[in-house]
């Protein structure tokens, strides 16, 4: 790139010294927007499509008027570049800068505000430059807990997207630590990716991808291959892969408004089976893709007739109490409750709804929720000896917080004792001194100041629950907060069972 340390604003010699100086980065080489880098940037990687970028920038018109400044607000931008969000302009030109790299864009009105311009700052049909610094930029993350980084090296076409259950033809290349391991053409259905080997990454972010795009996907453990590892690549567990994807075509499945309950109804049964499936050998997290389905398909159907009614309710409430075990097994607690929710708007007394609920909040710590879980498990089942013994895990656990409690008022109570003796022997001595001065009379005045600090930090414990984990402290009038330790989940009647439904 052409780099220039000081171009001049004005009108007259702004346009051609960016034709002079300057590099046409548009696709089509139209001149839409010309460069010129004022400082380069670290040599390595540029931004790709959809890669969240954050820039600072300047706003300028041709006669040197600024309309718009990020520095001014003390605020950079960030966006994900190449998707559309702002000016085209702003696309192109990103998408060839490095990072820490610093360059002037000469856009024509095509390119940024059009012919109808912005009203109060921009004349129709202008030019207008743009100062760009690039400050960062990382891969568009697919998941919330950035599991799955994409990083898009070829945009795709058109405007639709696989869904669960489409059939995807793909090229796959997968690579560990820059070894090579996978490479084949493929195809799969969406949700069923495990059936042919292939991550539950690539599975995922199918429905992110469009017709010809090509990709890479920069997958942690949990969407790769997980703990165990794949043996027969040469990959051990927890590691980090990366696989590059090119969609070469799909088919989609129907939708939930394109099928009657019927065939609803008939795919519900299969689906089921898939996800049964894949519990039992452990793919949890395919297992509740499945179960999903059969939720967005039937949740919102009534039915004609009692027996297809009752149909819809024992697969809704099968995929719920499936959903919830698989949620217990992956650990996502807070699923779990929600699903066992479900389930009891349903039907209030379902024993195993219940349970699951029970053994999800006694995980979380939440030991009186659990045991009354525990003990309407009892209400509806007299005989249940698992709901008992976790009554009595339940009952234990409040005792020891109980116990905690106690132990953290004394040792409370003991460093206010320490401190207010440490805080008594100068006073007693200045007591003493005032005594003297006075000729050793003594008027029997003796002041007791109120411990405030003691009062209020009592007042502040005593307002929590038992339930809390245990408060440890740290130095007097400072208290920490100590998460407890994570129940073990107790062995019972339910731990394996999938519901075989209808």
């Amino acid at each position: 790139m052409t780099t220039d340390q000081d171009l001049p604003m004005d009108a007259q010699s702004a346009t051609a010294v960016f034709a002079a100086k300057g590099t046409d980065v548009t696709p089509n080489k139209d001149q839409g927007v010309i460069k010129v880098v004022k400082h380069p940037g670290l040599d390595g990687d540029r931004p790709m499509i959809g890669d969240r970028v954050t820039v600072h920038y300047t706003g300028k018109l041709l006669t040197g008027k600024k309309f718009d400044c990020s520095r001014e607000r003390k605020e950079p931008f960030c966006f994900n570049v190449g998707k559309g969000q702002v000016l085209k302009a702003w696309d192109v030109g990103v998408l060839s800068m490095q990072k820490g790299e610093v360059c002037r864009l000469l856009c024509k009105p095509d390119y940024a505000y059009g012919p109808a311009g912005n009203p109060d700052k921009i004349p129709p049909n202008s030019q207008v430059v743009f100062e760009m610094e690039l400050l960062n930029f990382e891969g568009e993350m697919l998941t919330d807990d950035g599991g799955i980084m994409r990083r898009i090296k070829v945009k795709g076409d058109g405007y639709t997207n696989p869904n669960d259950g489409a059939s995807v033809d793909v090229h796959l290349e997968g690579s560990c630590g820059g070894r090579l391991f996978d490479c084949r053409d493929v195809t799969f259905i969406v949700g069923e990716a495990e059936d042919k080997g292939i991550p539950l990454g690539v599975d995922r972010a199918m429905d992110k991808m469009q017709r010809g795009e090509s990709c890479e996907l920069h997958l942690k453990p949990k969407y790769g291959f997980g703990s165990e590892g794949r043996p027969e690549y040469k990959i051990g567990p927890d590691k980090d892969i990366v696989y590059e994807v090119t969609l070469k075509d799909f088919q989609r499945a129907k939708e939930s408004w394109e099928m009657d309950l019927n065939e609803k109804l008939d795919l519900a049964a299969g689906v089921k089976h898939k996800g049964n499936h894949y519990f039992k050998v452990g793919r949890y997290f395919q297992a509740v893709i499945q179960y999903q389905r059969i939720v967005s398909w039937l949740e919102m159907e009534c039915g004609t007739g009692i027996e297809q009614q009752k149909r819809i309710q024992d697969f809704i409430l099968t995929a719920h109490l499936n959903l919830a075990l698989c949620f217990l097994r992956i650990k996502e607690f807070s699923q779990v409750v929600e699903n066992c929710n479900k389930v009891i708007e349903l039907d209030e007394s379902n024993e195993k709804a219940l349970y699951r609920r029970g053994e999800a909040r006694l995980l979380r710590n939440e030991f009186s929720l659990a045991m009354a879980d525990f003990q309407q498990v009892l209400q509806v089942n007299p005989s249940n000896r698992a709901a008992r013994a976790q009554i009595s895990i339940c009952q234990t656990k409040i005792k020891e917080h109980h116990e905690q409690d106690k132990r953290t008022y004394a040792n409370m109570f003991q460093k206010f004792a320490e401190r207010d003796a440490k805080i008594g022997k100068p006073k007693r001595r200045r007591d003493d001194s005032m005594r003297s001065g006075m000729n050793g009379e003594d008027h029997g005045i003796r002041s007791k100041a109120p411990q405030k600090d003691q009062m209020d930090l009592v007042s502040d414990l005593t307002l929590g629950h038992t339930c809390v984990p245990a408060v440890s402290a740290t130095r007097p009038g400072k208290f920490r907060v100590k998460r407890g330790e994570e129940i073990q989940e107790s062995p019972s009647q339910y731990d394996d069972v999938i519901d075989a439904g209808v």
